[in-house]
């Protein structure tokens, strides 16, 4: 038994070997032709913001070569110079390592803005800065509020001429039918400059009424503050109320912006406004109240307390003993008056009142 079984232990270790070294094997061939790829390649050159390589780049790098950069467009050399070139290592690196060499270009300094400002943003005048222009009060710019360091060809200029602040002048403004305004003679108006319209007389029984702004300011090139006025008879009818006066504002003609104000006779309160004007298109603004018969409607609103918000009302229904006022005494003897009372407190009275009619009835005491 013993003689038979180790020969099978001895087969079995003879088939399983040559599967595991050829394996082996396979895994050591990979490596060394993965192991020189590896060390002999770099990464790819380093980018930068201001600089860029010169001619194409390789799909890859060796030991021993050696790539140069160049500015980009807008960019010009550092001074004093730093170095622009680089050399691939055996150990996977770039020496010597490099820093930012270039720096933006510069456009030109621009000339004065006369009668106005010149503001760079960000105090720059670099490649991407821009310039913007403002005319000081009474001028107006023609030309580009904005102007940019942009490239041409291989420099930066601006990107248009420096613009120009011109003297605010308007041309006179509109003639209105019936009316007219000082100064109009002028062929210009400068900044700020005023005119008043006024109306011509009418040569009818009612004046023309002035309706719009009647001052007009040149406030820009060619633009005045506000549109011209007209000249025109405005006349609301008389305001008659029934049942009600005319407090003030009396007159035998209501031309425009009259004024009236009502009030309603005894035993009629007024529905509407109690003061109406006299429209710019013959109407009353707001329209005639009325006055009606009786008392006007209770308002709907609580009566607030100073103190606490809202205080309930007490009714005004409630029984009289007697016309004198109510008075009692406290405990120290003092007197207090019926005015002093709270609403609670007479409640209570007026329905023991009501409880013991007669003069010998005492409410009994709770205590």
């Amino acid at each position: 038994m013993r003689a038979s079984y180790e020969p099978l232990r001895a087969s079995s270790r003879r088939r399983e070997s040559p599967f595991s070294w050829g394996f082996l094997g396979i895994l050591v061939l990979a490596l060394e032709l993965l192991l020189p790829t590896c060390s002999d390649a770099c990464d790819d050159p380093p980018r930068y913001q201001s600089m860029k390589i010169k001619g194409n780049p390789k799909p890859s790098y060796n030991a021993g070569d050696t790539i140069e950069y160049e500015c980009r467009l807008g960019y010009k050399r550092i001074v004093p110079v730093l170095p622009m070139s680089t050399v691939c290592q055996p150990n996977n690196s770039w020496v010597p390592p490099l820093q930012e060499a270039c720096t933006k270009k510069a456009c030109q300094q621009l000339g004065d803005l006369i009668n106005g400002d010149v503001v760079y943003a960000n105090g720059s005048m670099e490649f991407g800065s821009q310039a913007h222009f403002k005319c000081n009060a009474g001028y107006y710019l023609i030309g580009s509020k904005t102007l940019f360091c942009e490239l041409t060809g291989n420099n930066v200029e601006w990107s248009d001429n420096l613009p120009s602040c011109e003297k605010v002048l308007c041309k006179p403004p509109p003639k209105i039918p019936n009316g007219e305004f000082t100064n109009s003679h002028k062929v210009t108006f400068e900044y700020n400059e005023l005119v008043t319209y006024s109306c011509k007389p009418s040569g009818g029984p009612d004046e023309y009424s002035l309706v719009g702004e009647s001052k007009l300011i040149c406030i820009g090139h060619d633009k005045w503050s506000s549109n011209p006025p007209e000249c025109k008879v405005v006349k609301c009818t008389y305001p008659n109320v029934p049942n009600g006066r005319v407090v003030s504002g009396f007159g035998r003609k209501y031309l425009y912006k009259a004024e009236v104000k009502f009030e309603c006779l005894a035993g009629f309160y007024l529905e509407g406004s109690s003061t109406i004007v006299c429209g710019a298109d013959s109407t009353w603004k707001p329209k005639i109240p009325k006055c009606i018969k009786g008392a006007p409607p209770l308002s709907t609103k609580p009566t607030t307390s100073s103190s606490s918000g809202v205080k309930p009302t007490v009714p005004t229904t409630s029984i009289t003993t007697s016309k004198k006022p109510v008075s009692s005494t406290s405990d120290d003897d003092t007197p207090i008056k019926g005015s002093d009372l709270d609403g609670g407190l007479i409640a209570v009275i007026v329905l023991t009142v009501r409880k013991c009619p007669k003069l010998g009835c005492q409410p009994k005491s709770k205590y």
